[in-house]
Formats: C-alpha cells, sequence, structure tokens
C-alpha cells in the first residue's frame, strides 16, 4: 500500500467520525436496514447486482421510508450500496452511500444540512471549512450559490427547457445548439446528452460548490411535484469541482402516482431491453398506510472521501475492484 492511500485511509475514518456526530448532535438515530432485497430501485438506467434470489441494494430509500412511516422522525445510514458497469474515476460498483430523512421537512432542510456536513468535515480534516479537487481549492462556508436546471441549460448550452416537451421538440433545441445527438431519441437520453456535453464542463469549471434545484419530473422517480409547476420536482444535486456530491427529493408519498411513476420507469426499460425488475409492493403499501411528508438525500461517502483527500475513487478506497 502506497504512504498516499494509507494517508487517505486515515483521513477517511476520521471523516466517518466526523459524520456520525453531526448527526448525533443533531439528533438523527442512526438505523440499519437491508441490504439482500426483493427488488432494486427501478429508474431506467439502473443496473441492480442479483444475489440469491433477490438484489443487492442500490440505495435503502426504500426501506428507510419504510421507517418513517413506522414512526421514526429524524434517521440516517451509511451503507454499502452496488449498481453493475459504474467503474471509473467518479465510480465504483461497489459503493458507500449516506442517506438521510427528515420528517415534516422541506427540501431547504436538507440543503442545510448538506452544506453543514461538508463543512463540517471538511473543518474535522483540514482545520477551515475547504475542500480540493484535482489541486483546486474550494471555500464550502455555507450557503452556496443556487440555480435551476433550466437556467443551467440556457446559461451554459444556450438551450430552452420547459419540461413537459415532447422528445422531439428538446431534440431539435438541442441540435439547435450545436449538440451532436448521436442515436439518442428519448427524453432522458437527450437531456443528459447536452448536460454532459455542455453543462458538466461548466459546473465543473465553477470556483464554488452550487447546488442545482428543479428538476424536470422525468429524471426525478421518487420526487413530488412542484407546487404551480407540475412539470418540475423537488429534486436537488450538488456539484463541487464537477464532481456531483449528492441527489435529494422532497419526498413522493402519494402511493397512486408513485405506482404510476414505477410502470412507466418498467415500460421505458422494457422498450429499450434493460432488465425489468419487481415493484415493491411492501413501498408502496406502507406509502398507502401513511407516509409523513419528508425529504431525504443519498450523498456519496467515497465522493465527499475524495473531495477531502483530493483523490479519484480508487485511491478512497481499501481496496478497487481491479485489485482484488
Amino acid at each position: 500500500m502506497t504512504e498516499g492511500r494509507k494517508r487517505n485511509l486515515v483521513r477517511r475514518a476520521g471523516m466517518m467520525r466526523a459524520l456520525r456526530g453531526f448527526f448525533e448532535e443533531r439528533d438523527f438515530l442512526e438505523v440499519e436496514t437491508p441490504v439482500l432485497v426483493p427488488t432494486p430501485g427501478l429508474e431506467v438506467h439502473l443496473k441492480a447486482v442479483g444475489a440469491d434470489g433477490g438484489y443487492l441494494i442500490t440505495s435503502p430509500e426504500y426501506q428507510m421510508k419504510r421507517l418513517l412511516v413506522g414512526g421514526l422522525e429524524r434517521i440516517y445510514q451509511v451503507c454499502k450500496c452496488f449498481r453493475a458497469g459504474e467503474e471509473g474515476r467518479h465510480h465504483s460498483s461497489e459503493f458507500t452511500m449516506l442517506e438521510w430523512y427528515r420528517a415534516g421537512a422541506e427540501l431547504d432542510e436538507i440543503v442545510a444540512d448538506t452544506e453543514a456536513l461538508v463543512a463540517h468535515v471538511a473543518t474535522a480534516a483540514h482545520g477551515r471549512p475547504v475542500v480540493h479537487v484535482a489541486g483546486r481549492a474550494f471555500d464550502v462556508t455555507p450557503p452556496w450559490p443556487r440555480m435551476t436546471v433550466a437556467q443551467a441549460m440556457a446559461q451554459f448550452a444556450g438551450i430552452e427547457l420547459k419540461a413537459g416537451e415532447p422528445a422531439a421538440t428538446l431534440a431539435a433545441r438541442v441540435r439547435a445548439a450545436g449538440v451532436d445527438l448521436g442515436t439518442a431519441t428519448a427524453w432522458d437520453d437527450v437531456f443528459f446528452t447536452a448536460w454532459v456535453e455542455r453543462v458538466d464542463p461548466a459546473l465543473a469549471a465553477l470556483p464554488h460548490p452550487i447546488i442545482v434545484e428543479a428538476w424536470p419530473v422525468e429524471l426525478a422517480a421518487l420526487a413530488r411535484r412542484i407546487p404551480g409547476a407540475p412539470h418540475l420536482a423537488e429534486r436537488f444535486e450538488a456539484y463541487i469541482g464537477g464532481l456531483e456530491l449528492c441527489n435529494a427529493f422532497g419526498e413522493l408519498t402519494d402511493p397512486v402516482e408513485q405506482r404510476a411513476r414505477f410502470e412507466l420507469d418498467l415500460a421505458q426499460r422494457r422498450a429499450r431491453g434493460f432488465a425489468e425488475y419487481p415493484i415493491d409492493e411492501a413501498f408502496l403499501a406502507a406509502l398507502a398506510e401513511g407516509m409523513p411528508a419528508a425529504s431525504g438525500i443519498a450523498l456519496g461517502v467515497d465522493r465527499l472521501a475524495m473531495l477531502l483527500c483530493d483523490s479519484e475513487m480508487p485511491g478512497v478506497l481499501t481496496f478497487s475492484a481491479n485489485e482484488l
């Protein structure tokens, strides 16, 4: 093991102590939900890992929300998750996820949690609220600037995004902006082709963290719609130096709409020849029982370690996949 890897693992261990202390100070209960489940996430591009007739979790989201239905109001979990085919500088098929949920909370409270958590662990590691990406320093003192997805597409890609428009309409706007769509025709594929080519590099070039909010409903499978803007969902992602750190929802609690979203995802998976997974009926039954209004978030622990260690993904893992 290199001295750099040892240093990163020591820093990561300190990060985990700081992280748990952060939630303890705020009266969150740490929970552990099963890793082997009957059904994984259903989002169109998720590829689950099968095991013993079920699946390794892509996220503990369904089970943690059932705990909210059961009466727990502030919960967090640090656990291993698995998504097939995700290896690279910023990805690993096996990765560590931090999720937390607040019953009765608006999404802005999760934004505040996220900003405070990153500043807290950065200060614990470096003595001040600063993280690094590829040698660049970023001050993570809250609050962080915000912009909507539509603003990002307009400012960085020159593309008008209404959300809810037909895929062909969006494709025409993307082509008019000079983006080569290749074989992309589905709405989400068209969106992400433009996002990856134009918006991701622009976000990476910003000298500060940023919250990107108000995502199209098509890209927020478990988030509630924004009142007065039904084509948009209460979702945000945080970016630092081009690194997407987390994904947060104002949680959808309507079992009828949630089932319809699941069935739409499965229809799209079927149309594209992707694996189809069972719908989690226990989760939908919990929503029908009555899930409280809530907001929650999934944050990549390995990516947070990358920010603290100024390292790519393999450098903050005990062993990367190709070292086993």
